[in-house]
């Protein structure tokens, strides 16, 4: 039978597929817990049956008047009588005839009738002088009798079905002992909140990608008829946060076929051989549902590279992969079963995983690009209401590198800023503030900070916004701020004119010189260092190295790399730098690293003291205002005066409102501010004089 005929085929009979015996998990089967308790109480009621009818089967005493027994009593025609005690008062005497007697048409030989207890005495007196044996028994109850035999086997084989149920189920799961071997893997239901392609933005490529194999999956004639087979498996690779798993649930939204979702991690468990029976019962689903979707998240939890660990013995992990490999593409074809796998670390995965015929196709999802990011802010800023004058444009090419995760949340933390502050609609100003917090960090406005901690942060930060403005090879500064972030005291932004992909090597030498202009700018002003510069000098090192070890920037030791990862398969994957050169060459890359450091420094030095007017005048405007943007810095060194602050802040209202009583701690603040106005103002009188 041909593909199309089985994909077809397979079709016809996916009809009420939903419906199907799959259940999801913590599901009960009702339609199996109710047959199981007919069966069992269809058994117990044909047990007491039988055991009635066999009981019923031998013929009993016929009940005769008081009467018919005195005359068999009188005539000495009753061998020996069992007297039962049904009441209180009552007992029923059952004789035994010596010879079968007529009685209402019938022959009998044994009867039965009611005696009172009054009249007992006198009977028993007759009976031993008729010489008749008798014996007194108690009265046999057969249903409490039949009962109380019954429930004890009723209560063992409940207790039995329950356990049964709960090792096989896990209490209502599908995690019980008896089902560790079984997949894991959660259908994606018709019914669940669907995810399609016009959700994703950002990734067209992958979603063209993506597009093809949910086409193949509808509508196979169209490439089968050239001979194109339907390709096994898709890999999605990128950083995290790029919307690999948002890419798989919109295809398990477009496709229309049966999606099983599955991660990495739901394979391996602690018993030995779990992880390989759970993906042979994976793909045995698969086979069941096909043509059908697999998606394994975070793949590689399972697709490590073999031999990637410490010691011999069974490595479960590895087991677990053969079995995936084997399944994927093995002796046995898995026809209209694809596999769709994300990963961010594809250099850990073992190569039989990723050649052609298990993961045909490699997907890039990188991070977005400016058009990308723009359409990812659109994408969810569709149900926020927003301001006219918000333009997601400026957004996107002021958050470059952000992935569509944190773009976001970005949107997010702009949303709660304007709930926060009671407003009907998210303005520019909230996008900005939340920008600063995705990219810079919280602002630690609580932080305690003196004077002349504040001082020296506002030139330092000075430092690397003026050199990188004299340097044209730089980024442009977007924002400065003294405002502590996250771990950072102060803080400067750069913002790209347009996304880049190669660096030269002078771009490379521009970012090493602005970002030592803090710790030239201190040095110059204060003639001391501080630990402050420690970020900027480990960032402008590793610059350093890499341009000579790497990239071959240094004029000296030429276009050759040096030194390289050791992929130690028993010690894990770069756990160590193999030195592949002498001493001498060791102390000459030391020796060109330290020579880009210092030509950095130097170059920063000699702009700083060249624009000292500069440095000052930008320091004391970011001391006053705390936070600059790229329009005030510009108009600084134009020499525009800028605005007058605007008094928003409390201790700015409460000078203003001389009746509102003012807290200490606010009094002790507004005194500090005057006590600083009144020192400016002196300097700048001796600055004249």
């Amino acid at each position: 039978m041909s593909d199309k005929q089985n994909f077809s085929s397979n079709q016809q009979n996916k009809k009420g597929f939903k419906g199907g015996p799959q259940k999801p998990d913590g599901d009960f089967d009702w339609s199996k817990i109710i047959r199981t308790v007919l069966s069992w109480g269809a058994v117990i009621i044909a047990a007491v049956i039988f055991m009635q009818i066999m009981r019923g089967g031998s013929s009993g005493p016929m009940q005769v008047d008081y009467y018919v027994y005195k005359e068999f009593l009188n005539t000495d025609k009753i061998l020996e009588a069992k007297i039962v005690k049904v009441d209180l008062n009552d007992y029923v005497f059952e004789g035994t005839l010596k010879n079968k007697e007529f009685y209402n048409n019938a022959r009998i030989e044994k009867f039965s009738v009611t005696l009172v207890e009054p009249l007992m005495e006198e009977e028993i007196k007759i009976w031993r002088e008729k010489d008749i044996k008798f014996t007194f028994v108690k009265e046999s109850n057969e249903w409490l009798t039949v009962l109380i035999s019954i429930i004890p086997w009723i209560l063992i084989i409940g207790v039995w079905i329950l356990f049964m149920r709960r090792m096989q189920a896990g209490g209502g799961s599908s995690r019980g002992i008896f089902n560790f071997g079984k997949s894991r893997a959660k259908l994606v239901s018709d019914s669940a909140v669907k995810i399609t392609f016009k959700d994703v933005a950002g990734a067209d490529e992958a979603k063209q990608e993506l597009h093809e194999i949910i086409e193949f999956l509808k509508e196979p004639s169209k490439f089968q008829r050239l001979g194109g087979k339907i390709p096994r498996g898709v890999l999605l690779l990128g950083p995290p946060g790029t919307g690999k798993t948002l890419l798989a649930r919109a295809v398990a939204g477009e496709a229309g076929v049966p999606f099983f979702s599955i991660s990495g991690a739901d394979f391996v468990e602690m018993f030995v051989g779990v992880g390989a029976s759970r993906v042979r019962d994976l793909f045995e689903q698969g086979k069941k549902s096909a043509p059908c979707i697999i998606f394994i998240d975070e793949i590689d939890a399972v697709g490590r590279h073999r031999g990637a660990g410490l010691g011999g013995g069974h490595d479960e992990r590895e087991q677990t992969l053969n079995a995936l490999l084997v399944e994927m593409d093995g002796f046995e074809q898995n026809s209209g079963v694809i596999i769709i796998a994300a990963t961010n670390r594809p250099d850990v995965l073992d190569p039989a995983l990723l050649r052609p015929g298990r993961f045909d196709r490699q997907v890039v999802v990188d991070r977005p690009d400016v058009k990308g990011r723009e359409g990812i802010l659109k994408v969810h800023t569709r149900k926020i209401p927003l301001s006219p004058e918000v333009n997601l444009q400026i957004l996107a090419k002021g958050t470059p590198g952000l992935a569509g995760a944190e773009l976001a949340n970005m949107v997010n933390e702009a949303a709660l800023l304007a709930a926060r502050k009671n407003k009907q609609k998210v303005d520019m100003t909230d996008f900005e503030e939340a920008k600063d917090k995705v990219m810079m960090g919280m602002e630690r406005k609580s932080m305690i900070i003196s004077e002349e901690e504040k001082k020296i942060t506002s030139y330092h930060e000075i430092g690397h916004v003026l050199v990188a403005k004299m340097i044209p090879e730089s980024d442009p500064v977007h924002k400065v701020t003294i405002i502590p972030r996250g771990r950072a005291l102060g803080v400067t932004t750069y913002l790209p004119v347009d996304e880049k992909h190669t660096y030269s090597k002078e771009y490379l030498e521009a970012i090493i010189t602005y970002a030592l202009g803090g710790r030239a700018a201190e040095k110059l002003i204060f003639n001391r260092l501080t630990t402050g510069a420690g970020n900027d000098i480990e960032r402008a090192t590793n610059l350093a190295r890499k341009m000579v070890c790497e990239w071959g920037m240094s004029e000296k030791l030429g276009p050759l790399a040096y030194g390289k990862n050791e992929e130690e398969i028993f010690l894990g994957r770069e756990i160590t730098k193999q030195q592949n050169y002498s001493e001498k060459t060791a102390e000459e890359i030391d020796e060109e690293i330290k020579n880009i450091v210092l030509k950095g420094m130097e170059r920063a030095e000699k702009i700083l003291r060249d624009n000292i007017d500069l440095l000052n005048k930008l320091s004391k405007e970011l001391l006053e205002r705390e936070i600059l943007d790229a329009e005030e810095i510009d108009k600084i060194i134009n020499g525009e005066e800028l605005s007058p602050l605007k008094k928003t802040d409390l201790i700015a209202e409460l000078s203003e409102n001389k009746n509102s009583e003012i807290p200490d701690h606010v009094q002790k603040l507004m005194d500090e501010k005057k006590k600083r106005s009144a020192e400016d103002k002196t300097n700048d009188a001796d600055d004249n004089k």
